[in-house]
């Protein structure tokens, strides 16, 4: 049980994740914008995927239909180590959301600073040691990554709605207990773009439930039983912390999965939301008690400068199943020469 809450996401966004997720009042009302989001979204996408570019390396696109957090920056890590298992020489590119840098692209290393590049960016490179290049406009973090950098295969963050960016494989992460809401695009639900894009999919990821519900979809884990503290680097079971109460705090797209992560082990949590991609501050992460402060990797990335010893972040990785590894392993394979 949690015995407090704090939420900082505005009263707009509860009202539509109401709208787009628990059947609330109010998706008449935005039904006519969201006719003119997809009639702007398909003039859009005809005219950008004119004349793409023909690309020396392949892409790898891993995105989703849905606005808000559905797992794909532990997938990136995951198809990085994979193709590095493999012998291959992969990058990312991502889009750098939340960075202030004056100039795009940015390369991006475990020591950038998140306020310029953004925390995602970061985080993949502290976590997979392979370039990163950050930036709004993809095709031009992939022209610098590819003048730069000896790669034979480019693995893009987000970006399935970025239409001017060629793609050779295309993966889409659903989160499997939000699924696809209420099924309608922007604002009077939660699509970017309508589900029959779903059928232009190479694959198809459920992170987090049973993926049996369309015989397509492939499972996904994103599990972590550690805690590491900003301060000092020590890690801690998780389960060391059960039965205590404790601060739990968010700034991601989806904090309800981090909050049952951490229910699960039998913590007692007060909850403080952020908006996704919060620009944290000394005060933010400061609670006048003794009580430990929890939060993800994403959100360490931005508190480690400020932090104390009452402060720990919960890694997690994604585990796949054999099954997507082959089918995947075998798509790319023949794009590499």
């Amino acid at each position: 049980m949690n015995k407090q809450s704090s939420h900082h996401t505005s009263w707009l966004q509860q009202w539509l994740e109401t709208i787009w997720y628990k059947k609330g009042k109010g998706k008449w009302l935005l039904l006519p914008l969201t006719g003119l989001y997809c009639l702007s979204n398909g003039i859009k996408r005809r005219l950008d995927t004119r004349n793409l570019p023909l690309l020396p390396c392949p892409v790898v696109i891993v995105g989703n239909l849905t606005v808000g957090g559905t797992g794909k920056t532990p997938l990136v890590i995951y198809l990085v180590k994979l193709l590095q298992q493999q012998g291959y020489k992969p990058a990312i590119i991502t889009r750098g959301y939340g960075g202030k840098a004056s100039h795009w692209p940015q390369a991006v290393t475990p020591d950038s600073d998140p306020d310029q590049v953004g925390d995602e960016a970061v985080l993949m490179a502290s976590r997979t040691g392979v370039p990163v290049y950050a930036g709004p406009d993809r095709l031009s973090s992939v022209n610098a990554l590819l003048k730069e950098q000896a790669v034979d295969v480019i693995v893009s963050d987000d970006g399935l709605q970025h239409y001017k960016l060629p793609r050779d494989i295309r993966i889409v992460v659903i989160d499997g207990k939000r699924q696809l809401g209420n099924g309608l695009c922007l604002p009077a639900g939660p699509l970017r773009e309508r589900k029959k894009r779903l059928m232009n999919a190479d694959l198809i990821v459920v992170n987090g439930a049973d993926a049996s519900s369309s015989a397509d979809w492939l499972p996904m884990q994103v599990e972590g039983d550690t805690l590491v503290n900003l301060k000092t680097g020590e890690s801690r079971k998780l389960s060391d912390f059960a039965q205590k109460k404790v601060h739990a705090l968010t700034g991601i797209g989806n904090p309800q999965r981090f909050y049952q992560s951490l229910e699960k082990a039998g913590l007692s949590l007060i909850k403080h939301d952020f908006p996704d991609h919060y620009n944290f501050q000394a005060g933010d992460i400061s609670f006048n008690d003794e009580l430990p402060v929890l939060m993800t990797e994403k959100d360490a990335v931005k508190c480690k400068r400020f932090a104390s010893e009452q402060h720990w972040f919960l890694p997690v990785e994604a585990h796949m199943t054999s099954q997507f590894d082959s089918m995947f392993l075998q798509r790319i394979a023949p794009l590499i020469s």
